[in-house]
């Protein structure tokens, strides 16, 4: 174990998909690693422009998880070496913490021999970041539909249509999930809790139905885009008016300010037709009208989670990990 180096690669994730809070979460195609062995002293390596100001000490959320697993796991590994690059926006809502927490929880587990079973580590995933939407797909790929109750945490995960693809537009400001979840009324109404339960339900049976043309109607939502629109200045036009310009739906994509649009790709393996081009536009403008700047990415649902590869440490200086991961990443 004093000798094992553990590099696990983590997908991104978008959650909520429109009606489903809480609860739909899938897997994307931008990803972050972590590096993790066994040390005489706690230190840390960060790559990458989503990384500054993360704190290098024991407080250190990858560090506090990995010792969760280890408690769990009875065993005592109290210094450890950690290094990160990421490249998923920080506070954007596509699951960076969320992927720092599985991404912990992973590596430290393979670090000391895998004694903790998947559904383990998705429960203590879930329990730490208080819902199972972000950790559930970033744990085990594709979408997934997940329920907690508050104690455990239950899912089924879907395998994407291979057609499917989205497109994000990633605005150039933060916003934390405690803001957003602020945003929401304590009640709903029983009309629009029936609007928001047929249309998770519709969505779920499109989703596992390959009926991607039924998404358009089954990703409307009652329950938190329109409270957190006025967050996003934009979003509300962007949301009512995507399928114009090419999209399946479009979303709010976690607690923001990221938006999600869904897209069929009729043409695999070729560049973007007109109309994906169209859409790109149609998101980029709505929100420059705004005075809001923004870049875009298309992304593909990542069907894998958790990639780990282990080494054994050799006598040889260790190769920063961004060296390491190079003709793997995918911006």
């Amino acid at each position: 174990m004093n000798n094992r180096r553990v590099i696990v690669k983590i997908p991104a994730s978008t959650a909520n998909l429109g009606p489903g809070f809480d609860t739909l979460g899938m897997a994307l195609s931008l990803y972050a690693w972590i590096e993790m062995s066994i040390s005489e002293r706690t230190e840390f390596q960060f790559y990458g422009d989503q990384m500054n100001g993360l704190p290098k000490d024991k407080t250190n959320l990858i560090y506090k998880v990995a010792q969760l697993v280890f408690k769990e796991a009875g065993v005592s590994v109290p210094e450890l070496s950690i290094s990160m690059h990421s490249d998923i926006p920080l506070t954007r809502g596509l699951g960076s913490s969320a992927s720092a927490i599985v991404g912990a929880l992973v590596a430290a587990n393979a670090l000391i021999g895998s004694p903790l079973t998947d559904d383990k580590l998705f429960q203590m995933a879930t329990a730490l970041e208080g819902h199972p939407d972000n950790v559930g797909a970033s744990l085990y790929g594709g979408i997934v539909v997940s329920a907690w109750d508050g104690e455990r945490a239950d899912y089924v995960r879907i395998e994407p249509h291979h057609k499917l693809k989205t497109l994000v537009a990633i605005p150039a400001f933060q916003l934390s999930t405690e803001k957003a979840r602020h945003a929401l009324p304590s009640t709903i109404s029983m009309a629009d809790a029936i609007f928001n339960v047929s249309r998770s339900s519709l969505l779920v049976a499109a989703l596992a139905g390959g009926e991607l043309g039924m998404i358009r109607h089954a990703m409307k939502d009652r329950m938190h885009q329109p409270y957190r629109a006025a967050l996003i200045p934009g979003m509300a036009t962007i949301l009512e008016h995507a399928v114009e310009h090419g999209a399946l739906g479009a979303a709010l994509s976690g607690a923001g300010p990221t938006l999600i649009a869904f897209v069929e790709d009729t043409e695999a393996g070729a560049a973007h037709s007109s109309g994906e081009s169209m859409l790109e536009t149609f998101l980029l403008d709505t929100l420059k009208q705004e005075g809001i700047e923004a870049n875009t990415l298309w992304l593909s649902p990542s069907a894998q989670g958790p990639q780990i590869t282990i080494e054994e440490i050799s006598s040889q200086p260790a190769i920063p990990l961004p060296d390491r991961i190079k003709g793997d990443m995918k911006r």
